[in-house]
């Protein structure tokens, strides 16, 4: 058995390491399987693999740095952290989380959370087109439209255009009030709280009117070239490929495309392949292409979220399995 301890000079510190009712030691002891306890502001460490007992002190003394060094510690950054130290043991956090954050603008900066994520965000700026591809919850579309605004403040793009296409998910669009750009708007929240996040709302209502943001249901796409433009196809895995290779084609000149899906939640009919899932194949070996995988491991919203994740696809799994064998 192996047992390091280690002591922090400041238990105000420690107790936030520790988390509430020593929540954090409980996370890396789960994951790693290690014993943590705390005393104070002491920690021990032990376990029967020394490796992992001397890993889990190296994440806890790192983690007490960036807290010391004024990092604000969420829960999920907890295991997302810990997870980027299991796959790379040296890499030091501290460095890690200064140099991944990012200045959106004067009021938002981001940092990403996960290794797949500051991918992501390299991706995005300094491609032309980047593909993110993963479950709910990762940042696909939260990190799409952060990319895209910072460039447009930078005026390396003239306008945003953020889309998706008008398929329900259980729900009628005919139900609705309104003309089509009023009934397919509650789909697009998720794209106007992204934008009301990361600029005043004053703002993000001055940059609609004058056509520098635009939000529109795909099918306002057909026909037209978009130049100087930061495109953003969410939801993607719900356009068939017809939509998709026409959405592709609208790039015009100092033009970046961004799009985001799950194949995993399609909602086309049966008979209807995805788009998203025919362009990942067709486009697998394009230069200046980029496709971003995210799995469970990169779902920063509750951790009940990337536990739902996890059993879904479990089911998901089982359903293919059992299809198989018939």
């Amino acid at each position: 058995m192996e047992r390091q301890d280690i002591t922090f000079e400041n238990p105000d510190f420690a107790r936030e390491v520790f988390g509430p009712g020593n929540a954090h030691l409980e996370t890396v002891a789960g994951i790693t399987g290690v014993r943590v306890e705390s005393r104070g502001n002491e920690l021990s460490v032990s376990g029967d693999d020394p490796v992992m007992v001397g890993l889990v002190c190296r994440y806890f003394a790192q983690i007490y740095d960036l807290v010391r060094g004024g990092h604000q510690l969420f829960d999920r950054d907890i295991e997302q952290s810990l997870r980027i130290m299991l796959r790379d043991p040296s890499t030091p956090l501290k460095k890690y989380y200064q140099e991944a954050l990012f200045t959106v603008s004067p009021r938002k900066t981001v940092c990403p959370k996960t290794v797949t994520q500051r991918e992501y965000l390299h991706a995005m700026r300094e491609l032309d087109l980047t593909l993110g591809i993963g479950p709910a919850g990762t940042g696909k579309t939260y990190l799409a439209v952060a990319v895209g605004v910072s460039l447009f403040l930078q005026k390396k793009v003239k306008r945003l255009v953020l889309t998706r296409p008008a398929v329900e998910a259980g729900e009628k669009l005919g139900f609705l009030p309104g003309d089509l750009v009023e009934k397919v708007n509650p789909y697009l929240r998720p794209l106007y709280d992204a934008l009301n996040d990361m600029l005043d709302y004053a703002k993000v209502q001055e940059m609609i009117a004058a056509g520098a943001i635009e939000i529109a249901p795909l099918a306002f796409m057909r026909g037209r070239t978009l130049n100087n433009a930061f495109v953003i196809l969410d939801e993607a895995q719900n356009t068939s490929p017809e939509q998709m290779k026409m959405f592709l084609t609208r790039l015009g000149y100092g033009s970046r495309a961004v799009v985001t899906g799950d194949v995993t939640q399609i909602d086309l009919p049966a008979h209807v392949g995805s788009g998203l899932v025919q362009a990942v194949e067709v486009l697998q070996d394009v230069q200046g292409v980029a496709m971003i995988h995210f799995t469970e491991a990169d779902v920063i919203r509750h951790p009940l979220v990337g536990r739902i994740v996890r059993a879904y696809d479990r089911h998901r799994q089982a359903g293919l399995a059992r299809e198989g064998k018939a």
